[in-house]
């Protein structure tokens, strides 16, 4: 399992939301989002969006499975 935070550098609208879910489908590990107490599975469009991931706020990216550290290195670098 690989885990990492990030402070989200802009708010998601919901055409950089779908890039996300995009580049994280790309991937085949089980990759998770968590923000306070809400966790979502990071290959949903309607969780990312429901997160209202905004600018300053601290995600925890969590993945687990063969490729989970490019999976996650990939993903903060769309947030950071």
């Amino acid at each position: 399992m690989t885990e990492k935070t990030v402070t989200i550098k802009t708010s998601l609208d919901a055409r950089q939301a779908a890039f996300f879910v995009q580049k994280a489908g790309q991937y085949q590990s089980d990759i998770r989002l968590a923000v306070q107490d809400k966790k979502v599975n990071a290959k949903s469009i309607m969780g990312t969006i429901a997160l209202g991931m905004t600018a300053g706020q601290n995600l925890l990216i969590i993945a687990e499975g063969s490729d989970e550290e490019a999976a996650v290195n990939a993903l903060v670098e769309i947030l950071a």
